[in-house]
């Protein structure tokens, strides 16, 4: 497909000089002008204008990783062994800090109705007998002493307060240090006593796949951050937590109100062991912070960092802005993971998928770049886990087509093969993820995908398409000579299980699976008007 004025067509895909474009899928418009040559018939979605996905290489990096899980070595047994009578003196300590921090918490709680308001001062003061339970719950983990680089800024000066998240200690400590109105996902409530205490905290709940919910935790953040009554509001904004070496992407909601923001950086320097909370159960980890000497822990606050003045804040720059600042003051790279890396690692670990690590696609980046949540890329990962990947997360051509119940074919070879930018033979999670997204980003792919529901259709007025109707279609697609074993793909496009597939159906299914749309395009005859503002 060329760019030249005038009309160019592809498949029966013809492009005018109008600002509108008239699609007509005919598969026997292979050998129509403009398009033609080997590359393009190789590429199943030129008729939607489709090009092949981006190569970008994924990051060698893994954010997440905890360098010492394992306990091992003669010194680390001979520390454990010296330090085991320590453990029983200092879980009495954490235990009797839990409880009268616990205690304190609800009397100060007790007959409190008004929590949209600050928290009344003779509460506050009750509270602090809770704070200092955190510094003796700190103080049984090993941290004795805590290094601290410069001072918080005052509440009128910087009323947001951003951190690096590396381990569960940062909250004990900021809970101590400062006492601030935290977000936390809704789940942390349910906690046992650790839910009672971030109550006290006037914490703004959030669930981070709720678009609403997110909107009312940035509205509950301007409110407080906008009256001087409440206390610091404390976020971590990369939504969980890294091993330190390096400095994930961040999300926006610390910085949507436009308020002034301290950054504040967290280093554990250790020699023998990693207190990042990465690939490491969260009983090893108590358990090996309870056998340390000491646990060395140093807190730096950065400059206020303040958006623009006299313009319209632009809460990425200013995040990127911030990211920056922390960044450099630690020395450590930034990268694009986010929490979804987390849950593909969680993902692909509960399955017991070899190399965890491979089905991490920086995804901060691939939901920028092409408009995908983490939600939808988490079905398509259930997916390729389903095609039963090697070792190292990579995908042959008959695992990928056994999992929507194909039979290889020169169609289906090319829809692999636009997976495959290497062109190694294999996929991995990453191409399959971007590939997918790369579709359905296309501009033509809602009216392609109606228009072939309106074509393959069994009745116009019933709108649905029948199991032997599908078969009919796969029949001609695939050019085979044996009928086709749909079952397996008719379920998934049957999402209601009712036995037809509806119009709804077919959106449902191609809009998860955006790649199956090639198997009705040589099929599809039609004549759609589509307006594109230009």
């Amino acid at each position: 497909m060329t760019g030249a004025r005038g009309a160019c067509s592809y498949l029966g895909f013809t492009v005018t000089d109008k600002p509108e474009v008239v699609v007509d899928i005919d598969g026997d418009g292979a050998a129509a002008g403009g398009g033609g040559g080997a590359e393009a018939a190789e590429n199943p979605f030129e008729f939607l204008g489709a090009p092949p996905p981006p190569a970008a290489r994924p990051s060698a990096v893994n954010p997440f990783r905890n360098h010492t899980p394992a306990m091992g070595g003669v010194y680390e047994w001979c520390k454990i062994a010296v330090c085991l009578p320590l453990v029983a003196v200092r879980l009495a300590l954490f235990g009797i800090a839990i409880g009268i921090g616990y205690v304190a918490t609800r009397i100060a709680l007790q007959g409190w109705e008004d929590k949209e308001n600050p928290m009344p001062k003779w509460r506050c003061r009750l509270m602090w007998i809770t704070r200092i339970c955190a510094r003796c719950i700190l103080f049984s983990f090993g941290y004795h002493w805590i290094r601290r680089i410069g001072r918080p800024a005052s509440r009128e000066l910087a009323p947001v307060v951003v951190s690096n998240h590396i381990s569960y200690v940062e909250p004990i400590f900021f809970f101590y240090e400062l006492f601030p109105t935290i977000v936390a996902s809704e789940s942390h409530d349910a906690l046992p006593f650790v839910g009672t205490i971030i109550r006290a905290m006037q914490v703004i709940y959030v669930d981070r796949f709720s678009p609403m919910s997110r909107k009312h935790a940035v509205n509950e953040i301007k409110r407080k951050a906008a009256c001087a009554s409440f206390p610091h509001l404390l976020l971590f904004p990369e939504g969980t937590t890294s091993n330190g070496r390096f400095l994930i992407s961040f999300q926006l909601g610390a910085f949507i109100p436009g308020y002034p923001v301290q950054p504040v950086i967290v280093r554990y320097p250790y020699v023998h062991f990693d207190q990042s909370w990465g690939n490491i159960s969260l009983a090893k980890l108590m358990f090996k912070m309870f056998t340390q000497f000491h646990n060395f822990m140093e807190v730096e606050y950065l400059p206020v960092v303040s958006p623009p003045d006299g313009k319209q804040v632009n809460a990425a720059q200013f995040a990127a802005q911030t990211s920056y600042a922390m960044a450099h003051a630690l020395n450590v790279l930034q990268t694009s993971h986010s929490y979804g890396d987390v849950l593909f690692l969680s993902r692909a670990s509960e399955l017991g998928k070899d190399n965890c690590a491979n089905y991490m696609v920086e995804m901060a980046w691939v939901e920028s770049a092409f408009n995908i949540s983490t939600s939808e890329a988490m079905e398509l990962l259930d997916q390729f886990l389903a095609m039963n990947p090697d070792s190292n997360g990579q995908v042959g051509i008959y695992g990928f087509l056994s999992a929507f119940g194909l039979k290889l074919s020169p169609l289906c070879e090319k829809m692999f093969r636009y997976f495959d930018v290497e062109k190694k033979g294999s996929i991995t999670f990453r191409q399959f993820l971007i590939g997918s997204a790369h579709i359905r980003k296309q501009p033509l792919f809602w009216r392609a995908c109606e228009a072939a529901f309106d074509q393959i259709s069994d009745d116009a007025e019933t709108s649905q398409i029948s199991k032997t109707r599908l078969g009919d279609i796969l029949l001609a697609t695939m050019s085979s000579s044996t009928d086709h074993p749909i079952c397996q793909l008719f379920k998934k496009f049957d999402v209601d299980n009712d036995g037809t597939i509806s119009r709804g159906d077919f959106m449902t299914c191609l809009k998860k699976y955006p790649f199956l749309l090639a198997l009705f395009a040589a099929n599809v005859k039609c004549d759609h008007h589509v307006e594109l503002i230009c």
